[in-house]
């Protein structure tokens, strides 16, 4: 199987989209000359044209309102933030228009369309520029939200977001598009709402997604010469949530810790320890442990920053409270 960038990925997964149905573009900053801010994009201007691959003003509010109207009028546009942080500049169309247009039509416009860019830290850039909203986005009846963490995961994930009906927030890092993963040729769709095991153990579970999920593999080989099996799950889709999957992977290991790229308030691991201590109290041998970012905006001093970010030695620790070691 061939081997290629988590940005390719991306660009192979809309290429094929746009081949299959003339009725799919690209809009965004950067998107078409310039190939993409993360080179997301490369070659597709060329080949579809500047009609399909659209280089947009710095105005989020107003080309995610028009990619709103044009999902009304049949199309399926992909939209790409430079960054989600400049997505709340248009969140007001994702949130009241996007989100609600398929029920306050009684089913009269479907809303075919994918919001797609970075998310969370990618280094020292600063607190307005470093922040995670997947939990904000799942917060809404009427959205899809996915954060990928592989190349594979990527493209078969947004080929799925591109062909729904619904909005789909689709979340990537900047810190990813260089990462290099196993991708096959052939056409293949990974359904969203599936969570998948990316390592499998009898110890503790341990679910997170995105790029941040890397420290919990390796938290997981640094345990594993301890004599200590954890299986980790990947969300892959943040809302619909696999619940069965983390479900019957307690009932299996009797603990649980939840890695996550956000604040700790009104997170995404919240929602998990909920439903785990409504569906499989009986099951937990242990407290669940939850492990976020300090719950301050994101600081750009290196020593900081270090602190802030969940790391490997985290999830080590969290794994041997739980495991009372």
């Amino acid at each position: 199987m061939r081997t290629i960038q988590f940005r390719e990925a991306v660009c192979e997964a809309m290429s094929e989209e746009m081949r299959r149905d003339e009725s799919v573009y690209l809009m965004g900053e950067e998107v078409a000359e310039y190939n993409g801010a993360y080179k997301a994009s490369k070659g597709m201007l060329d080949e579809f044209g500047p009609k399909r691959v659209i280089d947009t003003p710095i105005a989020e509010l107003g080309f995610a309102g028009i990619a709103v109207g044009s999902a009304m009028n049949g199309c399926r546009p992909i939209v790409e933030f430079m960054t989600f942080n400049f997505s709340l500049v248009g969140i007001d169309q994702i949130i009241n228009n996007a989100a609600k247009m398929r029920q306050m039509s009684a089913g009269q416009f479907p809303m075919p369309m994918v919001f797609r860019g970075p998310t969370a830290s990618a280094g020292q850039l600063g607190a307005t520029h470093s922040q995670a909203f997947e939990n904000w986005f799942a917060n809404t009846p009427g959205l899809k939200v996915v954060v990928p963490s592989t190349p594979y995961d990527a493209k078969g994930l947004l080929k799925a977001a591109i062909r729904d009906n619904d909005p789909v927030i689709f979340m990537e890092s900047e810190q990813m598009y260089g990462d290099k993963g196993e991708v096959p040729d052939g056409e293949y769709i990974i359904p969203l709402g599936v969570a998948d095991i990316k390592r499998e153990g009898t110890d503790v579970t341990i679910v997170s997604f995105g790029k941040i999920i890397k420290e919990a593999l390796t938290a997981a080989e640094t345990l594993a010469t301890e004599g200590i099996s954890c299986e980790i799950i990947d969300l892959r889709t943040v809302r619909p949530m696999d619940y069965d999957c983390i479900i019957n992977s307690v009932k299996k290991t009797n603990r649980l810790v939840v890695l996550e790229e956000a604040w700790p308030f009104a997170s995404v691991a919240s929602e998990i320890t909920y439903m785990v201590q409504e569906r499989a109290f009986d099951y937990l041998d242990a407290p669940v442990q939850r492990i976020t970012t300090a719950d301050t905006p994101a600081p750009y001093s290196p020593t900081l920053l270090k602190e802030w970010l969940p790391n490997s030695e985290d999830v080590i620790k969290a794994v041997k409270k739980v495991l009372y070691k």
